[in-house]
């Protein structure tokens, strides 16, 4: 993805003072998955462009080290990678001190009206095209776009969900950055990293002095904290000049992330079941057993996943290489599909599966079933799966759209029910289902959970 800014200010050079960037250097800014480069490929007196250019590395999006939140577990995780985000964060990044209208050694420069022509290449949009213009036409751009075909060689396969856009403005250059990194991910509803209450702080800071007249402005809210209910109405409020009274009342469970959620429950109903021997089946990066460690209740645990590179990647936020002889016979890790039968999967009391069974396809169900209820048989099973129903809060354009681009399949809370109650009949389990997230009117929570209890168990 590439960000260009042009100007013909006189002397056009004067964008390199505004940026802290110097015309004559390549320069790069690290980022959590790769780097940005900052380059000028023109810098005379007429005419001057900077060029921002990303350049993620797909091995460091897998191989995520201990520490970085950025990028999370990419095989059991509902958050799909893009571009539009890292964009965002890399102008933070590159392009701070002119995103916060500073200039050291030009200080009158932040407050100079500027013509400035900005190109976003391969922008991804995932909703209307006509949202692009509803959101920066009352801003005063003129703007142009141009869609991108899905294949040049196969020009019957339609257009892609990416742009090349063109905008064009007067203006000092601190409004068209803060225009630009808020509006980015907006149009892309997918982040590279999690929403928390400090977002808010960061948006109503960049969005200070238009955002509060927008005539989108709740839906550039809304899809700039990615739908998260409470903290999305408090930004709105706040925006709006209306006082939010602090609450002494816990935050809402959306307040986290969805997917550690997920996991701090899957962890409580473990505990509840009494077991001491737990399998987690698609175990990740190990966020799940780094939970069970810290409970003595657990003696025996292992993790298991079909993806070496996340194994390895477990092995290194759990620091085993550099583990007691105690904690390594308290803990393994081995690889290994829910759809085989495999003699290391028998003699745990409980197994957890999060967020993994819409990863296999529809017709390898009956197998893993197979495997996990009658072959494996523990007394308890722990699962989750995203709720099909609370997509529409996410606003995609797709209604048919599924939240992750490995999914196979999502279910709605009917669909769940009916193979959970399957499952029962047919290898002598009892369940019970609840809700995982903020529930919404009409179509329930962001997942959902069945705990199996096998018959004649406590």
């Amino acid at each position: 993805m590439l960000l260009e800014i042009t100007t013909t200010h006189s002397p056009a050079t004067d964008l390199g003072f505004l940026l802290h960037k110097h015309p004559d250097r390549l320069q790069s800014v690290e980022l959590a998955a790769g780097k940005a480069h900052i380059f000028y490929p023109e810098a005379t007196a007429a005419r001057c462009t900077a060029c921002l250019m990303l350049d993620i590395n797909p091995v460091d999006l897998v191989r995520v080290r201990k520490g970085n939140n950025a990028l999370q577990d990419q095989y059991v995780n509902d958050r799909p990678y893009t571009s539009n985000s890292f964009l965002s964060s890399a102008i933070s990044k590159a392009f701070g001190s002119a995103l916060n209208g500073r200039c050291n050694t030009r200080p009158e420069l932040p407050e100079i009206f500027m013509p400035f022509t900005l190109r976003l290449s391969s922008l991804r949009v995932d909703t209307d095209l006509e949202m692009v213009e509803r959101l920066f036409v009352p801003l005063g751009y003129a703007l142009q776009t141009e869609t991108i075909p899905l294949d040049m060689a196969f020009p019957q396969w339609s257009q892609s969900r990416y742009v090349n856009l063109t905008l064009k403005k007067v203006c000092p250059l601190q409004e068209l950055l803060s225009h630009v990194y808020v509006l980015i991910p907006v149009l892309d509803n997918s982040r590279h990293s999690y929403v928390t209450q400090h977002d808010i702080e960061i948006l109503l800071q960049k969005g200070q002095g238009w955002l509060e007249q927008h005539p989108e402005r709740d839906w550039i809210t809304r899809r700039f904290l990615r739908n998260i209910r409470t903290i999305a109405n408090e930004a709105i409020l706040r925006l709006a000049g209306e006082e939010v009274m602090p609450s002494d009342e816990p935050k809402s469970p959306l307040q986290e992330s969805l997917h550690q959620l997920r996991l701090n429950r899957a962890f409580e109903r473990l505990q509840q079941s009494g077991a001491q021997r737990v399998l987690d089946l698609g175990c990740g990066s190990g966020k799940l057993l780094r939970l069970l460690l810290k409970d003595g209740q657990f003696r025996k645990i292992a993790g298991m996943d079909v993806s070496f590179s996340e194994l390895q990647l477990a092995n290194e936020n759990l620091h085993l290489d550099e583990a007691s002889p105690a904690l390594r016979e308290r803990l393994s890790l081995f690889q290994g599909s829910v759809t085989y039968l495999d003699e290391r999967l028998k003699g745990y009391d409980a197994l957890a599966m999060v967020e993994v069974i819409e990863h296999l396809d529809a017709e390898r169900l009956p197998t893993m079933e197979r495997v996990v209820f009658g072959y494996a048989a523990p007394d308890t099973v722990v699962l989750t799966t995203p709720n099909a129903e609370y997509n529409v809060v996410f606003e995609r354009l797709d209604p048919e759209a599924f939240r992750h681009q490995d999914h196979r399949f999502e279910w709605t809370r009917e669909e769940f029910q009916n193979w959970c109650g399957h499952v029962c009949e047919r290898y002598g389990y009892e369940v019970r289902l609840e809700p995982v997230g903020q529930e919404e009117p009409e179509v329930g929570a962001p997942s959902q959970m069945a705990v199996f209890k096998k018959k004649g168990t406590a």
